[in-house]
């Protein structure tokens, strides 16, 4: 436990010292093995403690207070302490309990980090043994002291205003909102050299971000970027890449990727704009945004699980240069041949997962999932904090008020054991898997794991090993403020997974009812796109978005790379930015002079390009190929479908979002004429919404 999660315990229960009280010590069991990290809190209090990895605690307390034990999965017990010293317990094993009083911290990374860190934030805790005796100020003193590195008080602040050591001990512990603790690195931004010594501030009562946005605007100088100290954003994490550059054709004619069907980038980059707050560069996933919208695109014929259109018009924001698009419509599954589904969901439950965001919209989100199963599917729930616990065994989907029951149940505190919940949840899994059935885990979490196997690598390994279980994986990303988004996306790509971000009940029920097939059922596994560009009409191409979908174009072939799923209904577009033969271009790149190789020969005339697809059957292991060729008939922008104009303005969009240095044209004008004019029949509105979010941003 860090020095800072101590801090935020002692805030909360210090400054309470009862004058009769004596030391509780004692062992907490489970089936004759010790309980490590079970909590033992005093009823009525905010004081605390939390059993060692013996499974043995300490803790003071007067004669007539009532002690609750409580560990996830295990039934709370409460026991009136009388003259005894040492109270044992016994905790049974229980479906539905999982009562866990801890500490919640919103950050993550070492005081030894040069990055920002999120704040904390402070709940009922109870997460280590504290000797109740100094002062509040002398406790937050020494403590912080050890946390900034420095022997010299921090600034204290409280509502906005300074405050001297001594007026710490006037609050009412009950009346604290938020304790900020502000690392020098970022206090001496907004202070200068009087945060020399780290900030701490206090705030109580009223709404936290309010005072303390008020006060940092107050105290903001010039040339200080205070969106770097935005605590409802501070310490998301994505993955930062580049742009995929200009291909030279001649060189280089072959272009390799996994198609992508997530669109978590778009529901999270809508959230920062409806917020009102700047969208990160790398944040911005331009397949994600494409995929998100529907297009019409014909049905598969014959046995192909999906069908393949291809256009090639004008681009809108470099106007000599052309667009390729390449669709892909899966089969939809008719409702009454769905297979059975063996569903479990993995619910984190820490603290990190408090704010109404969080864990009650998970909540919500998952009875809305429920509700669309039929009495052959079955559930089971897995829950983690700082350890994982099984809160519902499989049961029927007809048993729904059972399944909901246990879903409201639910409450967030602890620590983040993201490894070992997701280990149980395979091996639930697995042990119920359904031949030829429907078997995934569905994982809602905010991606913040930092207790076991937490690292990207160890995660990674994780979900690669699992994956060939032939159990499939959602990740459903949910708040805002120390978000994981790289976390998620990773653990979607490794786990024959999609990835989507729940921002609010309107998200919840277009990916988990409106297209429930879709993100649920897949039609094909491992679907691979190669396309080979002909030099004799193409001289530079490159993807547009994908960065982190690329693969080597021998991994094409070889059926050990994986690559993304495909569900029932689901479309997918990518787009190829082309320089024809002839155009004078900024952004052209020159041929490698190569020896041996002549590539003028057998060049076929009329021939763009030559594209294939591999993919495999759900519950297959070897690939079957597609071929398919684009010919040289390019379109005028204004007579491409509708579909290739949205799908430009989206792009588009995407691309000013990452202020691309390879287009010409960022006028958001001219993107939101070209998207209002393709908006369609719109009839779920979301063509019109992305409309509004263009408009909304500089």
């Amino acid at each position: 436990m860090t020095k800072l999660k101590i801090l935020i315990f002692v805030l909360l229960v210090v400054n309470t010292v009862f004058s009769q009280q004596k030391t509780i010590t004692g062992t907490v069991t489970s089936e004759g093995v010790p309980l490590p990290g079970a909590i033992i809190s005093i009823a009525g209090t905010q004081q605390g403690t939390q059993t060692d990895e013996k499974g043995k605690y300490s803790l003071k307390a007067n004669q007539g207070d009532v002690l609750e034990f409580s560990f996830l999965g295990k039934e709370t017990k409460a026991i009136t302490v009388g003259t005894e010293n040492v109270i044992n317990v016994v905790l049974a094993t229980s479906s539905n309990a999982i009562e866990c009083l801890v500490v919640t911290m919103g950050y993550s990374g070492s005081k030894k980090s040069s990055k920002h860190r999120a704040p904390a934030k402070a709940t009922k805790t109870s997460n280590s043994t504290i000797e109740i005796s100094a002062t509040f100020s002398d406790e937050i003193t020494k403590l912080s002291s050890e946390e900034f590195e420095t022997k010299n008080e921090p600034l204290f602040y409280i509502d906005g205003e300074k405050a001297l050591k001594k007026e710490l001990d006037l609050i009412d512990n009950k009346t604290i909102n938020s304790i900020k603790v502000i690392n020098v690195e970022d206090a001496i931004k907004v202070f200068g050299q009087k945060g020399k010594n780290g900030v701490i501030i206090i705030t109580t009562e009223v709404n936290n971000y309010n005072v303390v946005e008020k006060f940092f605007n107050k105290m903001g100088r010039k040339g200080v970027n205070l969106n770097e100290l935005d605590f409802d954003n501070l310490n998301n994490e994505y993955d930062a890449f580049l742009e995929n550059p200009f291909e030279n054709s001649t060189s280089n004619p072959l272009s390799t990727f996994s198609i992508d069907v997530d669109n978590a980038s778009y529901t999270n980059i809508r959230k920062f704009i409806n917020d009102g707050n700047d969208v990160p560069k790398d944040a911005v996933r331009i397949e994600e945004m494409m995929n998100f919208f529907k297009y019409s695109y014909a049905k598969p014929k014959n046995d192909d699980p999906f069908s393949i259109q291809t256009e090639y018009g004008d681009c809108p924001w470099n106007t000599n240069h052309k667009l390729v698009k390449i669709g892909l419509q899966g089969r939809e599954i008719a409702t009454g041949n769905l297979p059975n589904s063996n569903f479990v969901f993995l619910i984190d439950v820490s603290g990190s997962m408090s704010g109404e965001n969080r864990l009650p919209l998970v909540i919500e989100s998952l009875k809305i999932l429920t509700k669309q199963l039929r009495k052959e599917d079955k559930i089971s729930i897995v829950v983690y904090a700082g350890a994982a616990g099984l809160v519902l065994p499989p049961t029927s989907g007809n048993d729904k008020e059972k399944i909901i029951a246990s879903l409201e149940n639910l409450k967030a505190g602890g620590s983040t054991a993201g490894g070992a919940g997701l280990k149980l949840a395979y091996k639930v899994a697995e042990e119920n898997f359904i031949n030829g059935g429907n078997n995934r885990v569905i994982i809602a979490t905010d991606g913040d794991f930092n207790v076991g196997a937490s690292s990207d690598s160890d995660m990674i390994s994780l979900i690669e090993e699992k994956r060939e279980s032939d159990v499939f994986l959602t990740c459903l990303g949910y708040g805002m403020g120390n978000y994981k988004d790289s976390k998620l996306e990773k653990l979607a790509d490794k786990g024959n997974g999609n990835y989507a971000y729940i921002d609010n009940m309107q998200e919840a029920n277009r990916f988990l009812v409106k297209e429930f097939k879709g993100s649920m059922f897949a039609i094909a596994k491992d679907v691979k796109i190669q396309i080979e560009f002909n030099p004799k009409h193409v001289q530079n191409y490159r993807l547009i978005g994908y960065e982190n979908r690329k693969l080597r174009n021998e991994d094409f072939t070889n059926d050990t790379i994986d690559a993304c799923e495909l569900g029932s209904g689901h479309t997918v577009t990518a787009l190829y930015e082309i320089i024809p033969v002839g155009v004078k271009s900024d952004f052209t790149t020159e041929p490698i002079e190569l020896k041996y190789s002549n590539t003028k020969n057998n060049i076929v005339s009329n021939e763009l390009a030559t594209i294939k697809f591999r993919y495999k059957k759900p519950d297959g292991n070897k690939s079957i190929e597609i071929i398919q060729t684009i010919e040289n008939n390019v379109v005028n922008l204004e007579n491409c479908s509708e579909d290739f104009k949205f799908c430009s303005a989206v792009a588009w969009f995407g691309l000013k979002l990452r202020d691309s240095k390879l287009i010409v044209n960022k006028n958001k004008t001219e993107i939101i004429e070209l998207a209002t004019k393709s908006k369609a029949k719109d009839i779920d509105g979301y063509r019109s919404e992305f409309i509004r979010l263009v408009e909304s941003v500089n």
